[in-house]
């Protein structure tokens, strides 16, 4: 099968340099998104040239190239303002990661939870998104509840609602997950939290790559994404945060930039989003974040999202095929990622043998163990498309896995 119309995904995979590489004599079939994805040109021309040519460190300068680097840091500001719908550039705080993000919002929020008190999330999450709440629930006492899926993977919304209680404080959960690719009714789940008074965090590391994100459609209180994941650089994460919320929030981090005035006896916090970005910034990583950005917005977020799923069909129906495997997560309301075991092999053997021949598959628990558990099983294998991969790749995903079976049998 061959792509077809105005979306051209061979002149996509030329802007990204290490498609063009060989692994082990054969041509590289990278589908390994969910965890990183690869990064355009256009992105590292701006990294190459914040460092070699803008380079300074940012706001507290009054020389030129501080000004300049201040400019261009800011300007990635806006851009994750338009790419997220956000009101306010105010409501976007840079951080290292999304798994910054979310334990700034529970370390900031967990001020207030108390003994007994109850945080929901789902049985989908990334372990970013649990293991902070655990420290709620280990340092204060709180309850951490789970929304369940069905076996497709399907989200239960009716069961979430159920375990609404007026000792819920907070929902935390994931737009899209990264093991079975399920897409969480989120704004749902916003409406009926807020119905009860209750605050939304949404954990769009993956949702943010592959569908458009408008967070005051969402009315989401919080959202978070993470930039290597999104073509840009490690190191590079951003947290939205409604204004009025992040105002009334205690600061994450302290130090130099997040404050107004300290003296012998006393500190005064800087305003959102500087009071949450204590120390120098990544700012290099920042800029690096909005050139990617530009790019997918360049593409069209929905022609991506049009051609990954797409691909997510077409993956499904040959993984299908193949009767030794089974698929994790077959629900409609799914992006594009598959994850699958092959009967009588590991899935860290599978993900070697398949490596031979080119293809890069994620292989393990992808750090989501209590969705594992759901499945009863303790490994998949992995296969996340991203914008620049070809049904060429997924029929070379395929033929790789039927060598693997026979090698197997």
């Amino acid at each position: 099968m061959s792509d077809q119309g105005a979306y051209d995904v061979q002149a996509i995979r030329r802007d990204f340099p290490i498609l063009s590489r060989t692994v082990y004599g054969k041509p590289l079939v990278y589908l390994d998104n969910g965890a990183s994805a690869q990064k355009p040109q256009a992105m590292l021309d701006a990294v190459t040239k914040a460092y070699t040519e803008e380079y300074a460190n940012v706001h507290r300068g009054l020389h030129y190239l501080s000004n300049v680097a201040t400019d261009a840091y800011e300007r990635s500001r806006e851009t994750v303002r338009r790419f997220l719908n956000a009101r306010s550039v105010d409501e976007i705080i840079f951080t290292r990661s999304s798994t910054e993000a979310i334990n700034l919002v529970a370390a900031s929020l967990g001020a207030d939870i108390g003994e007994g008190d109850e945080i929901i999330v789902s049985i989908l999450e990334h372990h970013s998104n649990i293991v902070p709440w655990h420290f709620l629930r280990e340092r204060k006492g709180a309850v951490i509840k789970w929304a369940p899926i069905a076996d497709d993977g399907t989200f239960l919304l009716d069961e979430f609602e159920k375990l609404i209680t007026p000792r819920t404080k907070i929902v935390a959960m994931t737009h899209m997950s990264n093991v079975t690719g399920t897409i969480v009714p989120i704004k749902d789940v916003i409406r009926i939290a807020h119905a009860h008074g209750i605050k939304v965090l949404v954990d769009g590391s993956q949702g943010a790559v592959h569908l458009p994100v408008d967070v005051q459609d969402l009315d989401a209180d919080f959202y978070c994404v993470t930039g290597h994941k999104l073509y840009g650089p490690t190191g590079i994460g951003v947290l939205y945060g409604k204004k009025a919320l992040l105002e009334v929030m205690p600061p994450f981090l302290g130090g130099g930039e997040m404050i107004r005035d300290v003296t012998e006896d006393n500190v005064t916090y800087g305003e959102p989003p500087h009071r949450f970005e204590a120390g120098t910034p990544p700012i290099v990583q920042a800029i690096g974040l909005g050139a990617s950005l530009e790019y997918m917005e360049k593409i069209g977020r929905d022609r991506i999202l049009a051609h990954e799923m797409a691909l997510r069909d077409y993956a499904t129906e040959r993984l299908s095929a193949i009767n030794s495997l089974r698929i994790f997560g077959t629900t409609r309301d799914k992006g594009a990622i598959v994850s699958f075991e092959m009967a009588g092999a590991h899935a860290h053997d599978v993900s070697t043998i398949i490596d031979r021949e080119g293809v890069a598959v994620r292989a393990g628990t992808h750090c989501a163990q209590p969705l594992l558990h759901r499945f009863g099983v303790t490994s998949t294998c992995r296969a996340s498309f991203g914008l620049y991969n070809t049904f060429e790749e997924v029929d070379r995903l395929a033929d790789a896995l039927v060598k693997a079976h026979a090698f197997f049998a």
